[in-house]
């Protein structure tokens, strides 16, 4: 996941903030409803190094279209990157019908 200088590649600290804000979304809501990312911002504040970062996010407001912040620290506390989405729930049974029919 590193790339020049042994720093982690910006795509997957995204990757990984954009994940937490997921988790928090399915904590909140359930696995019945899937939720999709409209938008995602991600501001990045120092390099990812190899070792332990904590990613974590949180649901900000919303019922069907939320907005959610996250961030990604190291051990020490420091951050990393800062994140903020949009994201829309889908019904699952919609999600899987739509994956089943591009299968077909």
């Amino acid at each position: 996941m590193c790339h020049s200088g042994g720093v982690a590649q910006g795509g997957f600290v995204a990757g990984w903030i954009d994940a937490a804000m997921a988790h928090a979304v399915i904590a909140r809501f359930g696995t019945d409803q899937i939720p999709i990312s409209l938008e995602l911002k991600i501001s990045y504040y120092a390099p990812a190094n190899p070792g332990l970062v904590i990613a974590e996010g949180w649901i900000e407001s919303g019922k069907r279209t939320l907005f959610a912040e996250g961030r990604l620290t190291d051990s020490a506390g420091t951050v990393l990157a800062k994140g903020s989405s949009t994201i829309r729930l889908i019904a699952a049974t919609r999600v899987a019908a739509t994956m089943t029919g591009a299968q077909a």
